[in-house]
């Protein structure tokens, strides 16, 4: 067989793990792995491949990013795109493809199945916001940052008596910041699911510091929408490929430092996490995991099961439809978020 590797959208820890996962079973078995270079663009044009071999595989489990290149581009979104995606994979001659990505990545792989391309997908995305499955490639890791981040700002808090607003990523849903707030002991979390108002927060401070707290810890979505921020989609900047704004031109936690300072006269700070919560090396649970899901792809394949993508459900790897996976986003559930404000 001849198979394909691509990982497309924003890099994540883990990446690697899930390529080498796919790549090595199939190696020893003598198929030949071509890696698709910057996803979706390396199927473009003349195309962008090159041949994968055991001994690059080698060293590359505990490295972050991805060994192929990513990209945000969408073949659909360009004229004849599709068609030539269609002719390269042809031309190389795969017999499967394998793309690793979140909802932009795997809804261009479910529309390529529906053209009758072997396609197999692969979780990941940092917001963790793909319905069926429970684990996506790189949010553990993600997690890990933001609580280890709020952990440090405890202690600058607490020196200053300040207020200090974590950004954290997370366009549509809240995944990162409750879990890493939960994880980091935050006295307030801001997500898109469960909006608060500015007097909430306000009130919030306020009681916190008649209670006895001089220092306050709020970890905030960057897709968070409230009044005095405006709205996501008129955030300034293009748009990708996807149709998305870059949300950290939006700058919700200064403003929402400034809005605090300004209504409470708690001298207020903003520290924005941003590309600190993609990048370096990933966790154990990480590596582990997207093993698990890539050779849960390499399984597919030989089993010749296309169109599908290996998900994980209470603590096992099973099967879905990729259409399914990216047919709604997994949302923060009302009992987790409830968990959190146990402790505001």
């Amino acid at each position: 067989m001849r198979i394909g590797i691509l990982t497309g959208g924003g890099d994540a820890p883990g990446l690697n793990a899930a390529i080498r996962a796919v790549a090595r079973p199939a190696i020893a078995e003598q198929h030949t792995v071509l890696g698709i270079r910057n996803g979706w663009a390396g199927l473009l044009g003349e195309g962008d491949m090159e041949e994968l071999t055991r001994r690059g595989m080698g060293g590359i489990l505990q490295v972050g990013g991805t060994i192929l290149g990513s990209s945000r581009t969408n073949p659909m979104k360009i004229e004849g795109g599709r068609e030539q995606a269609m002719a390269n994979i042809a031309r190389a001659r795969l017999d499967a493809l394998v793309a690793i990505g979140g909802d932009d990545t795997l809804s261009v792989a479910a529309l390529l199945a529906d053209n009758g391309v072997p396609v197999v997908g692969v979780p990941k995305t940092m917001d963790n916001d793909l319905s069926v499955t429970e684990y996506c490639i790189g949010f553990h890791t993600a997690v890990s940052i933001v609580t280890e981040a709020v952990d440090r700002l405890h202690t600058t808090a607490m020196s200053h008596h300040r207020v200090m607003v974590c950004e954290v990523m997370g366009r549509d849903t809240g995944w990162v910041a409750i879990m890493g707030g939960l994880g980091g002991g935050a006295d307030m979390i801001v997500i898109p699911e469960f909006p608060v108002s500015m007097d909430e927060v306000v009130d919030h401070l306020h009681q916190r510091r008649a209670a006895g707290s001089d220092f306050s810890i709020i970890v905030v979505s960057e897709g968070v929408e409230m009044e005095g921020m405006g709205r996501r989609e008129d955030a300034d900047g293009e748009r990708d490929a996807f149709g998305h704004v870059q949300l950290s031109r939006r700058g919700v936690g200064e403003r929402l430092a400034s809005l605090i300072e300004q209504r409470t006269g708690f001298e207020t700070r903003a520290t924005v996490l941003g590309h600190t919560q993609r990048g370096g090396t990933p966790t154990a649970y990480d590596r582990i995991w997207a093993t698990h899901v890539g050779f849960g792809a390499w399984g597919l394949i030989q089993a010749g099961d296309f169109g599908r993508m290996p998900v994980v459900q209470c603590g096992r790897v099973e099967v879905a439809p990729i259409r399914d996976v990216v047919a709604q986003q997994r949302r923060v559930p009302r009992e987790l978020y409830d968990l959190a404000t146990v402790f505001f």
